[in-house]
């Protein structure tokens, strides 16, 4: 048994006995439990009633179905962005001439193409069924699964956005920011984003 099973089996056990939940934080709190652990283990009971144990409140959990789901969500978006910046890095260099720099074909377009081509309809298929399926029950929102991968998501996201301006940065003190780096760099900002606004407040649900 873990020490978190452990904390919150004993909460339950003092508020049979007829503890308040004040009395217990305290007690936790004298036998060197931090404040954090406490507030979560008191808070996944009720107080018990008379002739009605301490109810449970609803806990995350995890499901091989939701890592399935919510893990093509998750490649499906990160193939979807880096294709949809790769196309748009094609058709800047195609509208932005560069005589110093001709080194890209038309090849990796037609294949960011032909990648966006299934992915994008599986994206939109999973998360319609995802915005479903938490409607109809929210009790789906609380998936651990979920918001693992909204995290490491939201992770690389804004690391995105710190490579860019990074690199914006470092264009800019080299005397290299040109048009084409510029609309380039915004092309990543405005996907990292949208990648953030995409999952507001996925992390506190």
């Amino acid at each position: 048994m873990g020490s978190k099973d452990l904390l919150e089996d004993f909460v339950k056990e003092a508020l049979v006995a007829g503890q308040g939940k004040d009395d217990i934080a305290v007690a936790l709190a004298d036998a060197g439990w931090s404040e954090t652990e406490i507030h979560d283990a008191v808070d996944s009971w009720t107080g018990a009633e008379p002739g009605m144990p301490p109810v449970p409140h609803p806990r995350p959990y995890v499901s091989a179905r939701d890592a399935i789901l919510y893990g093509l969500l998750f490649i499906s978006l990160a193939v979807l962005c880096w294709h949809i910046n790769q196309l748009g890095f094609g058709i800047i260099d195609h509208l932005v001439e560069d005589v110093a720099d001709r080194t890209r074909g038309s090849s990796y377009l037609r294949w960011s193409i032909a990648v966006l081509v299934p992915f994008l309809p599986l994206f939109l298929v999973l998360d319609r069924r995802i915005y479903r399926q938490t409607r109809e029950d929210p009790g789906q929102r609380r998936s651990l699964v979920r918001r693992w991968f909204a995290s490491i998501t939201l992770l690389l996201a804004v690391l995105a956005l710190l490579g860019d301006f990074s690199a914006s940065v470092y264009a800019a003190l080299s005397g290299e920011l040109t048009l084409r780096f510029i609309l380039k760099a915004l092309l990543v900002a405005i996907t990292g984003l949208l990648v953030l606004g995409y999952y507001r407040g996925e992390i506190n649900d």
